[in-house]
């Protein structure tokens, strides 16, 4: 693993970065990490669980719900202790290397999630909680190396352009899905018209469980070049006093919040909308299976034009961060999202805003129908939004907070992305549970989003 002495990045007052070779390394993270989100998460895997696994779509984004919930809670309470002892040790890559295997791991386990067998439901969605766990800490330690590789004006666009490289990742880990892996059950053909490779059988959806060990052959191949040529801090202290300072910073950290108002009130506003956006990213894909019968090839082709849209949307929100602001990227980004949250719940197979509409004919033409495609629309809106708020998110923590702590204030970061975060998908489960209503338990996530951005506009950049 390649290291810097902390003493030698100083020259006079002024910082040396990494070359080019070490920044677009450290951006093949998001690249290496996306196909879990795009896959597993929201495009493939969870629809499956819930329309093929799950007794019903209702029970089943109920149960999904309830397992992302418990994995949140856990990310909540260990990510801000992670990442102040990461900086009292000075090192970020073993961490990284550490929850990348776990993640690696509960990926992988996706391939026993055969459909129609109840008993497999435990310990799948154990090792779906244990791979987001993997997910999430390795992303907050990728993180908070982004100070060390570029200048702060440039920063906006290094978070832009990381997210935007994911998007594309994430868009042809479905192709390679969609196109030679998965196939409808009915004909044995995938999107692209062939037979499965690898003699995947599509009537056990082999095509849609292989995509956690891919997911996890993708992340070996494509974090390894980081590991190689992004440079990390040497050790500063041995694990043990690393703890021992780690949380004494964190403690100190906690009680000097209060009195730094904005960082304070980004740190709230970004625990409340960040719910709202990964609840509505995590469900988007099993409710349209849910509202309409989509199976993985509709879903994930519907998955590849969020992600083109959302790679768009992050490459260019990273400019518009470096010209405008994060505050007023994530204010946009925001509106876009409740908008579009707000009239996809007034979608339906037939209707579109109360106006009767002719509904999906089964076996007919790939999105058909009038609602499809106006789902398919507002869906796009979302996704140029989403990469935007979260790109612009960490941008605008990395201008509050304070440069020695930073892995510390990612970890808090990460705290109040998590801390709640297994509100919404409670809420959304237990909603959905009572109601028996994929809609009903839909429409509580459009709070979150109003209740974020009135906290963010207390926020204060410089």
């Amino acid at each position: 693993m390649t290291t810097i002495a902390s003493d030698a990045r100083l020259a006079g007052t002024e910082l040396i970065y990494p070359p080019r070779a070490a920044v677009i390394s450290w951006i093949f993270f998001d690249w290496a990490a996306q196909p879990y989100f795009t896959l597993i998460t929201t495009f493939v895997f969870a629809p499956y669980f819930a329309t093929s696994i799950a007794p019903d779509p209702a029970t089943g984004q109920s149960l999904w719900g309830f397992a992302a919930a418990a994995a949140g809670m856990v990310i909540a309470l260990l990510s801000p202790v992670l990442g102040a002892i990461a900086d009292a040790s000075g090192r970020r890559k073993p961490w990284i290397a550490t929850f990348g295997a776990i993640l690696v791991l509960g990926a992988s386990a996706m391939w026993i999630g055969k459909p129609g067998d109840p008993g497999i439901i435990p310990p799948l969605l154990t090792a779906f909680a244990l791979a987001s766990v993997g997910a999430e800490f390795a992303t907050v330690f990728n993180n908070a190396m982004m100070p060390t590789l570029v200048p702060p004006e440039r920063i906006g666009r290094l978070s832009g352009t990381g997210w935007a490289t994911g998007y594309v990742g994430g868009i042809i880990s479905l192709i390679i899905v969609l196109g030679f892996l998965a196939a409808n059950p009915e004909t044995g053909r995938t999107l692209l018209g062939f037979t499965p490779l690898f003699g995947l059988d599509p009537a056990t959806h082999q095509g849609d469980r292989i995509t956690g060990p891919l997911t996890g052959l993708w992340f070996i191949i494509f974090v390894t070049p980081m590991f190689l040529f992004t440079p990390d801090y040497p050790a500063k202290r041995p694990v043990r006093e690393a703890l021992r300072q780690g949380l004494s910073d964190l403690k100190r950290s906690l009680g000097e919040l209060p009195k730094q108002k904005s960082l304070a009130a980004f740190l709230l506003a970004n625990m409340i909308y960040t719910d709202g956006l990964v609840s509505l990213f995590a469900f988007g894909g099993i409710y349209a299976a849910g509202t309409f019968g989509w199976h993985t090839i509709q879903i994930g082709t519907f998955g590849i034009m969020l992600a083109v849209a959302g790679t768009f949307g992050a490459w260019l929100g990273g400019k518009l961060d470096d010209l405008l602001g994060p505050k007023r990227v994530i204010m946009g980004s925001m509106l876009i999202l409740m908008l579009s949250l707000a009239a996809i719940l007034l979608v339906d197979k037939d209707s579109i805003f109360f106006i009767k509409v002719a509904p999906p004919v089964p076996g007919g033409a790939l999105f058909a129908g009038a609602a499809e495609r106006a789902y398919l629309v507002l869906g796009c809106l979302i996704g140029a939004a989403g990469g935007p708020l979260q790109a612009a998110s960490r941008t605008l923590l990395i201008r509050l907070a304070p440069k020695d702590r930073i892995a510390q204030y990612f970890g808090l970061f990460a705290l109040t992305g998590k801390v709640t975060s297994f509100i919404g998908p409670l809420l959304i489960g237990a909603i959905t549970a009572i109601t028996a209503s994929q809609k009903a338990g839909m429409a509580v996530l459009v709070v979150f989003f109003v209740a974020g951005l009135g906290l963010l506009m207390r926020v204060r950049e410089e």
